[in-house]
């Protein structure tokens, strides 16, 4: 899996905050362009968010859905984005000693052409662009109020 690490200056319930607003996911997401619509039950294990991925007009419609939600530690995901395939997706956090967390997220083609891609092409494109999701997460995150 590719994963990155960023430390923040927020808590870690920020961050969870965050994680639990599916509305903000395409604040985040890098790719993602819109929300149609969130599961009431976002983001408990099966719920999902509608979405959509690209740039108007080539717009591809799909849906996300979590596999596994700890309001204390974060989210796995499986992110949709058909016809490229499927991605599971986990966002961790964990507190910093002195203050803030630190927040790990790690990526991984798991079906679809996707997946045939090689896994040091994968990570070459995964690693930058989570880093750049988790430079929007983080200003979400650093941006609420206490």
């Amino acid at each position: 899996m590719a994963t990155v690490t960023r430390d923040l200056s927020c808590p870690p319930s920020a961050v969870l905050a965050v994680l639990a607003d599916g509305w903000s996911y395409a604040t985040w997401v890098v790719g993602t362009s819109r929300i149609r619509a969130v599961d009431p039950a976002w983001p408990a294990p099966g719920s999902t968010i509608a979405h959509s991925v690209g740039i108007w007009p080539a717009l591809l419609d799909d849906v996300s859905v979590s596999r596994g939600w700890d309001p204390g530690l974060g989210i796995d995901l499986q992110a949709r984005g058909w016809p490229a395939g499927e991605a599971h997706v986990r966002v961790g956090v964990r507190p910093r000693a002195g203050g803030g967390c630190t927040v790990t997220m790690s990526e991984d083609a798991v079906r679809g052409p996707g997946s045939l891609v090689p896994r040091p092409l994968r990570t070459a494109v995964l690693v930058p662009r989570n880093t750049e999701s988790l430079r929007r997460l983080a200003y979400l995150a650093e941006g609420r109020p206490a």
